[in-house]
């Protein structure tokens, strides 16, 4: 199976290479590690893997204005 990787909507538009880009992979099993890595350094980087509850927490941190 593909991974299918999510650029993250706060990340630059492609209009700079060097731009910071932070990319997910989502999972169909809602309690699996959710892994995230840096678009600069794919596919060859570093994959992190963040616990489910974790990121929803970040996710809704970002999301709410509570995270800056």
């Amino acid at each position: 199976m593909r991974t299918v990787w999510i650029k993250s909507s706060h990340s630059g538009n492609g209009e700079n290479p060097n731009s910071s880009c932070l990319e997910w992979s989502p999972s169909r099993i809602p309690t699996a590690p959710v892994p995230i890595r840096d678009s600069k350094t794919a596919p060859h980087g570093t994959t992190l893997l963040v616990p489910a509850t974790a990121w929803r927490r970040f996710v809704t941190a970002i999301s709410t204005g509570t995270l800056h």
